[in-house]
């Protein structure tokens, strides 16, 4: 797809077509872009908006002058956070394409009443009704399942705001818990404790999964992409014949042993259980995430089984008898939620 969008790019550009290019995405996306932007020339404006912009951007940026603005939240619908600041990011790639029109007069291109028209619907801000703010996580392989979920909150009633599960997401979404802005926290994908017990590059430290509990805001959390640790294109030799998964340019996934599941689960359980508000643990009996599943590289049944065995401690919690992305399971952490915070004990 990258190299289809280059192409497309390249053409566009050749006839004057293009002022600016602006992209958004999570990993996935990034790459397509940093991919798509890469052969265009030095001052050419590239904006690219991305969840992965607060960590290591070399994959992305590489030797040419491409913007990078950090997303905060995953890109997942709009809220109050992704309204400002995919509206910054379309009144800065305006700027920059009204700018490189006045360098470039006698090309064909964007008029300036198309870039005042951008900046001044991106200027606007329609906010909706205070509603209640949610905090999701969620990653590329439990998308479907977040999605499900966040629809059915907002037909309840809620802002939900979706962060991606890169080490930063997770940080972000503890320090919201921790402010008391959050209704609730629908912690669908806690694949960063991987991260941390393993020593992938997506950790978001040892505190992840406690913020809520401790200030007591209403939980429900799920084991969701927790078969894997993420690495960058090279992953270290200690880990020499393990399974590995190339998700895309940037991330090389690994799959979690029965041994990793099994403390995984454990914590997991054991920071629920310290939590000063209700929290209800919800596990998919068939696969924790797209790639655990029959057939695909990270079905693991002994590793999951293990996953399972050491969540069996935790009560309450829901046992599933569906995959992480069926949508029936998001719409029954969505729904428990609703009632958690409702005052449901």
């Amino acid at each position: 797809m990258g190299e289809g969008a280059a192409r497309i790019l390249a053409g566009l550009h050749e006839d004057g077509q293009v002022d600016a290019v602006l992209a958004v995405g999570g990993s996935s996306g990034s790459s397509i872009a940093a991919r798509a932007v890469r052969d265009l020339p030095v001052g050419l404006p590239k904006l690219i908006v991305s969840t992965m912009a607060s960590g290591d951007v070399s994959p992305y940026v590489g030797a040419k002058d491409v913007t990078l603005m950090y997303s905060v939240v995953d890109i997942a619908g709009i809220n109050r956070v992704s309204r400002a600041i995919l509206g910054n990011a379309a009144a800065a790639i305006s700027g920059m394409a009204a700018a490189h029109r006045a360098r470039h007069p006698g090309e064909p291109g964007m008029h300036s009443g198309h870039v005042e028209a951008v900046v001044s619907a991106a200027a606007s801000d329609p906010s909706p009704g205070e509603r209640p703010l949610v905090g999701a996580t969620m990653f590329g392989v439990t998308t479907p399942a977040v999605d499900a979920a966040r629809e059915r909150l907002e037909r309840l009633g809620y802002e939900v705001l979706v962060f991606h599960a890169t080490g930063a997401g997770g940080r972000a979404l503890e320090g919201l818990a921790a402010s008391g802005m959050l209704a609730g926290v629908l912690d669908l994908t806690t694949t960063e404790l991987a991260d941390d017990l393993v020593g992938g590059v997506l950790s978001a430290g040892p505190d992840r999964l406690t913020a809520a509990g401790r200030h007591g805001v209403p939980q429900v959390v799920a084991p969701g992409a927790l078969d894997m640790v993420n690495f960058g294109p090279d992953v270290p030799e200690r880990f020499a014949g393990r399974t590995l998964y190339v998700h895309n340019p940037t991330v090389t996934l690994m799959r979690t042993t029965p041994e990793e599941m099994a403390e995984l689960d454990a914590r997991v359980a054991a920071k629920l259980a310290a939590a000063k508000g209700p929290a209800v643990l919800f596990v998919p009996l068939r696969g924790v995430s797209a790639l655990d599943a029959p057939g695909l590289p990270f079905h693991d049944p002994e590793a999951d089984a293990a996953c399972f065995a050491a969540l069996a401690a935790h009560s309450p919690a829901e046992r599933l008898d569906l995959h992480i992305n069926d949508p029936e399971f998001g719409h029954a952490m969505a729904d428990r939620l609703h009632r958690l915070i409702q005052g449901e004990r």
